[in-house]
């Protein structure tokens, strides 16, 4: 008969942003060690608040499956002697498996006699196991930092204050740290008491009897009725952002929202700072109307029930009346500040002991900047708005509001530039100049914060990579994938007519002056490594097959709206209506490719022609190349891949009549030449070869 089992681990209260990992780290290895032990059980659900994490596994089974497994040995020769004897690899191979040699057998495989073994083994009963299981499970677990408590030399996450154990009704016995397991759990802190539970299954209704909802999914929706419900009533728009939400949940047990107030006249503050304050500071959800527009008021979520909510409201609303106060007294303070007298601070920033301070960066940033916006060939005033936008993009880091809260950097830059009397553009470059800031932000949407993000981003990449730091594995402790991303997002978004080896050369041009560790072209084969993978990544998130990116990365990748335009191609061709005209198509030039590879040279002499049709495919490459080659300039893929598909036909009957590799060397060397000439052309679309056919 199947049971129910129940496993809580009861602590001192987690840090929000370790408890959903923990929960489901606990559900993936225990799940796990139900596999390895061959325990049969129905489902596994995890549960999880700030003071505890469990388990309830539904239809356990009483007893592990029997196996009955067949073991292969040595072949005969190697298992018996002449005289039939059973040899030492024969009798240790008896050993490993756990039988006697007389149980050996002989089986053929594949034309080959090996000795077997059958091995058995019963399944014990699962309550034996459960006990050690637990501890197992519960110390293989890892967090990003643990604690040591008492004299114990067990770490985890937070010390532990009880455990319980049940299967079905039964108390599994272990004990950690000190602490037995039972059947006794621990309600709210302060509205509910201890809870017995008698059988795992009453689990989630015992700990909602003391105030504790422990199912993380249930506790999450309240949160967010209650946040609608009230938004409903007031007519307000409440801003519920994902990360404060899931740092929200698992900070109660038993959540309450409520409403505050405060002063209208801090209004007068950019609301991103407030918004900011109240969300980093007092995880408060900001109120705005239905335009988007703050308003004097924010909704928490308390850990508690619904009394004396009137209190709680007014002592939230006088921390909040203290943190914005410091906020107002902050941006006043900025207000000081001139963009001059901020430039000269960012002197004693260091950005990198090896690449100078931040004051050197602008000076970079600034000249690749230009560089780009006259590759670019932009117009006068838009390239005079880059160069200053350049120069002042960082002014704002010196500012206290951007020390207290790091994250406005560039949004107070804009407000302040703006207070200052900057161009509205050189003002929004500065806040626009670090997007996207993060997979699936937005990019700059205009060409000033366009081009300066641009210079921005290459200038760190191309630093770090000229004194040795290029992401490995995991690391990437600068975001320089973030920042390349950020790069093929910014030049597509705006069709910017750059390549990635244009952009390479401007950034690394600046960086030679300032003298690198590295030479300039090991600098240059590492971005051109790094960026593939970036631009594959792109290809892929846009819902390029893997085979369709092995092509047209095979084509090269630096034009990227090139790249862009051929991987569209290629998902236009494997469409069903075209499939089988392209898959047509592909043979005739895979063919084509293949012996070009051969070919030594792409000089081709057309009075070694021997056969009509070699004649008759050369003029007519000859024919479409003029076109193709313009369409390629033009980017207008699709053109250039028709002008090379009406080839199709004639490449057919040149290898019905023609044979490539002749006996005279002069003929081959022409075929070939005239095969290579044809196989450029295609090999620019793409690296057909790498299309997998369903």
């Amino acid at each position: 008969m199947a049971k129910d089992l129940l496993l809580e681990i009861g602590l001192e209260e987690v840090p929000a942003r370790f408890v959903r990992d923990a929960m489901n780290q606990l559900q993936l290895k225990f799940e796990k060690w139900l596999q390895e032990h061959r325990i049969a059980y129905d489902a596994i659900q995890a549960f999880a608040t700030p003071r505890r994490l469990a388990l309830l596994v539904t239809a356990v089974a009483e007893k592990q499956t029997d196996i009955e497994e067949e073991a292969k040995g040595p072949s005969r020769k190697i298992a018996q002697d002449e005289n039939g004897n059973w040899s030492k690899a024969a009798l240790g191979f008896a050993r490993s498996q756990g039988v006697e040699p007389e149980a050996l057998y002989f089986q053929e495989l594949s034309g080959v006699e090996y000795v077997y073994a059958k091995k058995s083994s019963i399944g014990v009963e699962t309550a034996s196991l459960l006990p050690q299981g637990f501890v197992d499970v519960i110390t293989s677990m890892s967090f990003p930092k643990n604690m040591r408590w008492g004299s114990y030399d067990m770490r985890f996450v937070r010390p532990i204050r009880w455990l319980v154990g049940l299967y079905d009704s039964d108390i599994v016995s272990f004990e950690l740290a000190g602490v037995a397991a039972g059947r006794t759990s621990r309600g709210h802190r302060f509205l509910g008491e201890e809870a017995v539970i008698d059988q795992a299954a009453q689990y989630v209704e015992k700990l909602r009897e003391q105030h504790v909802l422990v199912d993380v999914n249930e506790r999450q929706a309240l949160i967010v009725q209650q946040i609608e419900a009230l938004a409903s009533e007031k007519g307000w728009e409440i801003a519920i952002k994902d990360d404060l939400l899931e740092e929200v949940l698992f900070l109660v047990e038993y959540p309450s929202t409520l409403f505050g107030t405060f002063e209208e006249s801090f209004l007068n503050i950019p609301q991103e700072v407030l918004i900011t304050s109240m969300r980093e500071h007092q995880r408060y959800f900001p109120v705005l109307d239905q335009e988007g527009k703050l308003l004097p008021y924010f909704v928490t979520v308390r850990n508690g029930d619904q009394r004396s909510l009137d209190v709680v409201a007014k002592g939230n609303e006088k921390v909040l009346r203290a943190r914005l106060s410091d906020a107002k007294f902050f941006y006043e303070e900025d207000h000081k500040l001139s963009i001059e007298a901020a430039l000269a601070k960012l002197e004693n920033i260091v950005y990198h002991e090896e690449l100078g301070s931040v004051g050197d960066k602008v000076r970079r940033v600034t000249r690749t900047a230009a560089l780009i916006a006259n590759k670019l060939s932009t117009a006068s005033d838009t390239k005079a708005k880059v160069e200053r936008a350049a120069a002042i993009c960082k002014f704002d880091l010196v500012s206290q509001m951007v020390y207290e809260f790091p994250e406005l950097q560039g949004i107070m830059g804009e407000d302040y530039a703006t207070r200052l009397g900057e161009d509205a553009e050189v003002a929004k470059a500065i806040n626009e100049h670090y997007q996207p800031r993060f997979s699936g932000d937005a990019v700059p949407s205009q060409l000033v914060g366009a081009i300066v993000s641009l210079a921005d981003k290459i200038d760190t990449i191309v630093g770090c990579f000229s004194i040795g730091i290029v992401p490995t594995g995991s690391q990437d402790p600068y975001a320089l994938r973030r920042q390349a991303a950020g790069i093929v997002q910014i030049l597509l978004a705006h069709d910017l007519q750059m390549s990635l080896t244009e952009l390479f050369e401007l950034s690394l041009s600046v960086h030679v002056d300032r003298g690198t560790k590295r030479t300039a072209e090991e600098i240059a084969k590492d971005l051109n490594d790094f960026f593939a993978l970036r631009v594959k990544n792109w290809l892929s998130e846009q819902g390029a097959k893997y085979d369709v990116i092995d092509a047209v990365m095979e084509a090269g990748f630096s034009d990227l709206l090139l790249t862009k335009k051929r991987a569209e191609l290629l998902a236009v061709q494997l469409e069903e209506q075209n499939k089988a005209s392209f898959k047509s198509n592909v043979e005739a030039f895979n063919r084509v490719c293949n012996l070009a590879s051969k070919a030594e040279s792409k000089d081709v002499n057309p009075a070694l022609f021997q056969e009509s049709t070699e004649s008759e495919l050369y003029q007519a490459w000859q024919a479409v190349h003029p076109a193709f080659h313009s369409a390629m300039a033009d980017r207008d893929i699709a053109q250039a891949y028709e002008q090379l598909a009406s080839l199709r036909d004639r490449i057919v009957a040149y290898f019905d009549s023609v044979m490539v590799m002749a006996e005279d060397e002069a003929t081959k060397r022409n075929r070939l030449a005239t095969l290579a000439v044809i196989a450029e052309d295609i090999q620019a679309i793409a690296d057909l070869s790498k299309i997998v056919w369903a």
